[in-house]
């Protein structure tokens, strides 16, 4: 199985939460925009539980795959604890009435391989923006978090691709909705997330951080000009590599779903 190989190979390259020299984290160097971006990490990762829920639901037939998101949901468990211990460090809470909001399951995708294309964008989006924040931020324990989770999530990444690529050979008629997926997180000029579009709303965030204050955030203060572009350009390219059409850009995009939907 694919997953057996995912497992050895995480299991040589893993970083742990005791590898954090938290006592070590520079106070004199925090921002305030600091704290807001770990927030907001810290709620994005909690969707951990809801996805690896998700997944088992919608993908009952596959063990291959399902084994591969519980070592998946590790990971991310892995990078909630350690923004949250880095927040612990510096002074700052996060209300745990917000991450148990987080709990409910994802529904299933219209099919298996649009919840794949989903995560896919997921991955992708936190790796680039997690890379960006670490070249901008100056107190290094947060640096380093931040190179750290960015890796895994673009290893996550690579599997979620590998998945998807696999899928689609069995379910050639899942196309569509691949495509239908990559334009609409990737046809707007602001940053799409599953965690945006299906846990927004929710009364128990109240005024609390989420992944769209990260977002905004970066946005605003961190991201150089033309890089939402950039983003969104990676996104379908690495789509147009898993499909083999032109996805270079929406208007692309929309063409290839009419043909194949005709």
């Amino acid at each position: 199985m694919h997953s057996y190989d995912v497992f050895r190979h995480y299991e040589r390259l893993h970083w742990r939460l005791a590898d954090l020299e938290l006592g070590a984290v520079e106070l004199d160097l925090v921002r305030p925009e600091y704290v807001t971006l770990a927030k907001s990490a810290t709620m994005g990762e909690s969707n951990v539980i809801a996805a690896v829920h998700g997944f088992m639901n919608e993908f009952v037939d596959d063990y291959d795959f399902s084994t591969f998101a519980v070592v998946w949901g590790y990971q991310e468990v892995q990078h909630h604890y350690a923004f949250r211990a880095w927040l612990d460090a510096v002074g700052e809470a996060v209300d745990t009435a917000a991450v148990d909001s987080m709990r409910e399951p994802y529904a299933p995708g219209t099919t298996p391989s649009a919840t794949l294309a989903t995560n896919i964008i997921s991955e992708l989006t936190v790796n680039h923006i997690y890379r960006a924040v670490a070249a901008w931020v100056r107190e290094p324990v947060l640096k380093g978090l931040l190179l750290s989770a960015g890796r895994d999530e673009a290893g996550h990444a690579r599997e979620f691709i590998h998945y998807t690529t696999e899928r689609l050979k069995k379910k050639p008629e899942e196309l569509p909705s691949v495509l239908e997926t990559l334009y609409v997180y990737s046809s707007e000029a602001k940053i799409k997330h599953p965690v945006s579009t299906f846990k927004a709303g929710i009364s128990e965030l109240g005024d609390h951080e989420t992944i769209d204050t990260g977002f905004d955030l970066f946005l605003e203060q961190v991201a150089a000009e033309g890089e939402l572009d950039v983003l969104h350009d990676k996104i379908r390219r690495t789509f147009g590599g898993i499909t083999g059409l032109d996805l270079s850009s929406n208007a692309r995009v929309r063409r290839a779903l009419a043909d194949v939907i005709a």
